[in-house]
């Protein structure tokens, strides 16, 4: 990968990592076949899986049963200037919903990001999705276009997985000093009272004030070494933030 695609691949994992909100483009069923948009919430997983917690009575979710096949947009609007400047990254491929055996952790995972979406539990035409990306499309401005490699956006082994509730409390209570330096470091956000909140490969998520922050790695992380001396190399980095 050259350094352009590789600046490109650590932009759109931010643009990914850092929002919950996104436009869901299905196709409606019928001899047209028309396009159909709407707001979605998403929460991403320990690997890039996009999950989306939808309403069977939703216009959406009765395409998706029709055709599996969609297209998630995440779009970084800029304040002022020409909006087409913004950066924006679409994702394609196919949703199917969360089987019994992973639901639970992917109920814990979407509500940890999204506190709000507890409510819908009482209401029972609710369910999860889950999307597995296989092209990926990236426009971070004028000029700044490309297909990316998919490699890291399908579903990889992560030796780590089980450990990341572990990984997490350990931070949160042996090193605050690390959650601080990288908020303010990266967010220029001071907060003592901030928290990890959750592990992906990518990264990790601060929670403070009610509000998320994405704390990037350099690299994708899959093996519990290669997680470790990441987050070793973040606190390294942040330290003069302390």
């Amino acid at each position: 990968m050259n350094k352009r695609h590789r600046a490109y691949q650590l932009n759109a994992v931010a643009l990914f990592r850092s929002h919950q909100a996104a436009i869901l483009s299905t196709m409606s069923p019928g001899p047209q076949q028309c396009p159909f948009g709407s707001l979605i919430t998403y929460a991403s997983g320990q690997d890039r899986t996009l999950y989306l917690y939808a309403s069977d009575i939703a216009e959406h979710t009765k395409n998706l049963r029709n055709n599996h096949r969609a297209c998630v947009t995440v779009c970084q609007l800029i304040a002022d200037g020409d909006p087409q400047n913004s950066a924006r990254l679409s994702l394609m491929g196919e949703f199917t919903q969360v089987s019994d055996q992973h639901l639970e952790a992917c109920r814990q995972r979407f509500t940890r990001f999204l506190p709000a979406s507890r409510k819908y539990a009482d209401m029972h035409d609710f369910n999860f999705y889950r999307f597995a990306i296989d092209k990926v499309r990236w426009i971070g401005g004028f000029g700044e276009v490309a297909w990316l490699d998919t490699e890291h956006w399908r579903t990889p082994s992560i030796e780590w997985a089980a450990a990341e509730s572990a990984i997490v409390a350990h931070v949160n209570e042996d090193h605050r000093n690390v959650i601080y330096s990288s908020l303010r470091g990266h967010h220029s956000i001071t907060d003592p009272e901030a928290n990890m909140l959750a592990l992906c490969t990518d990264g990790y998520y601060i929670q403070s004030h009610d509000k998320l922050y994405f704390i990037p790695f350099e690299e994708p992380q899959y093996d519990a070494n290669g997680c470790r001396q990441a987050l070793i190399h973040l606190a390294n980095h942040y330290r003069q933030f302390e």
